[in-house]
């Protein structure tokens, strides 16, 4: 049987209930395509159950909360499995097993979870905030993750006086931070008008960019490691 679920974590612990019991299990994303003549269900969230198994959850392990709020947030299609499978594992073990990397569910979440944290730490260095004339900031970006809204402590942060928006252009939706509150929302596209001193700034990163740049020892493959290619449509230097 397929589990669908729609992201939040409330519907995913109302399906972690439901399939508990089922050898067969399969937990998917609503937009993962379905499998022909494969039996599914689209589960609709149970705040009480889902309270119940949050409680329980926290019984055994305090960490894991954050660990699948993490894992949800993954751009892998296979989250809600990986999250699945870890929890239950846990749930059979009745202690916490993040330690136990020997064991596939524990490994498949490690990494996932990894995979999480290493793009916000590389994006507090990838983004690039545009200036508009309103003196507000906004920085397009297009993260594997749905990380936008866990980016803006950091940013928050350097910038307390400062409103801007992290705009998460593949999946729509944007983080908001107004200079007191911070926020998300959806937003489908962005018009914005940049300050007179933006292009300025933008050709003088560039200028520096390419005085710094060394042509006879680029380290092409080491670049794209520590910086992935992905990253640069919306990076100043490689505009």
């Amino acid at each position: 049987m397929i589990y669908f679920t729609d992201g939040t974590k409330e519907n995913f612990l109302t399906a972690f209930l439901l399939a508990y019991r089922d050898e067969e299990a399969l937990l998917a994303s609503s937009e993962t395509q379905l499998v022909l003549g494969q039996e599914c269900v689209f589960v609709k969230t149970d705040l009480l159950r889902a309270k119940k198994a949050e409680a329980r959850l926290a019984a055994l392990d305090g960490g894991c909360l954050r660990e699948l709020s993490l894992l949800l947030r993954s751009g892998d299609a296979r989250r809600e499995q990986i999250a699945f499978a870890y929890l239950k594992f846990l749930t059979e073990m009745r202690r916490p097993v993040r330690g136990m990397l020997a064991e596939s569910a524990v490994l498949d979440a490690i990494k996932c979870l990894e995979a999480v944290t290493l793009e916000i730490h590389r994006m507090h260095g990838f983004v690039r905030f545009l200036e508009c004339g309103s003196g507000a900031l906004y920085a397009p970006i297009a993260p594997v993750h749905d990380i936008c809204d866990l980016l803006v402590p950091h940013f928050r942060a350097r910038f307390p006086e400062f409103p801007f928006v992290l705009h998460d252009v593949p999946r729509r939706k944007a983080a908001v931070y107004d200079g007191k509150n911070a926020f998300t929302a959806p937003l489908e596209r962005a018009e914005i008008v940049l300050s007179a001193d933006e292009k300025e700034w933008q050709a003088l990163w560039r200028r520096y960019y390419r005085s710094v740049n060394i042509p006879s020892r680029e380290r092409l493959k080491q670049m794209r490691a520590e910086l992935p290619l992905r990253y640069r449509p919306f990076m100043t230097e490689f505009l």
